[in-house]
Formats: structure tokens, C-alpha cells, sequence
């Protein structure tokens, strides 16, 4: 897999929520590929990773899917944040502040921070203005 990192187990769903959130509703190739090329290609994310984490999101009704035709004319299912997607969304923004401020190893909280903020340089949580980059990196996620 070269220098790319898997993505951290728990941290996917919370990726898609927030890359939905932010670029409104996307096809599945979009959506890793956004996440991909955000991270400066640090995150590899495998379609069997993808696809069953969508599925058990859209169970849980966090996100909704249609089907609608790409630019290519091919027949793409496209995934929508749903208003449960994000109240979750802000819960798992407050569980992330929680799990970071009660002691996750440094080095693995910068780690984090670094791809977080590579991957949504200019969003922020609640109604702060866009542009604000704070040093939580849950605020970016």
C-alpha cells in the first residue's frame, strides 16, 4: 500500500458524514476520491472498505441513496446526509473532543489533526465563520 495509511477503524463513518455535509450528496467514487485527494493522498480507501460502511450508514439511516446518472452517462447510486445523519454527526464531533481530551496518545492525536486538517482545511463546526482552522481537529471533521 506504499506510503498511504488505512483509514482509522471508526473514523470512516465520521469522514463520510462530514465530506456529505460539506459537499452535499456524492456517488461512492466521489466520495472516496474527495477523502483521498484532501488527505494529499495519505489515506488509502479501498472500495470493500467503502461500500459496506455506506450500507451500514444508509441502515442506520444516517444517509439516504438514490440512483441518478453520472457525468458519463453511467448509472451511479448517489448518498445523501439525512437530518438523523447530522444529528450523528455532531454527536460523534462531541465524541471525538471527549476521546481527545481525556488522553489519547499524543502522537496519534497529531497524527490525526494533520490528516483532519488536510482534509477539510477551511470547514468548522457550528456556526463559527468558514476559514476559522481551530486546533481541535473534531472541529474539522
Amino acid at each position: 500500500m506504499g506510503n498511504k495509511t488505512d483509514v482509522w477503524q471508526g473514523t470512516l463513518a465520521l469522514m463520510v458524514l462530514k465530506t456529505l455535509e460539506t459537499m452535499g450528496p456524492q456517488h461512492g467514487y466521489g466520495i472516496a476520491r474527495r477523502i483521498e485527494q484532501i488527505s494529499g493522498q495519505l489515506l488509502a480507501l479501498n472500495y470493500g472498505t467503502l461500500y459496506p460502511a455506506l450500507l451500514k450508514l444508509e441502515q442506520a439511516g444516517w444517509i439516504d441513496s438514490s440512483w441518478a446518472e453520472s457525468e458519463s452517462g453511467r448509472r451511479v447510486k448517489v448518498y445523501e446526509l439525512t437530518r438523523a445523519g447530522r444529528k450523528q454527526l455532531r454527536s460523534e464531533e462531541a465524541a471525538w473532543q471527549h476521546a481527545t481530551g481525556i488522553g489519547m496518545k499524543p502522537k496519534l492525536v497529531e497524527g490525526l489533526t494533520k490528516i483532519v486538517q488536510q482534509l477539510f482545511p477551511t470547514t468548522t463546526m457550528g456556526p463559527s465563520p468558514v476559514g476559522y482552522a481551530p486546533q481541535n481537529p473534531l472541529a474539522l471533521l
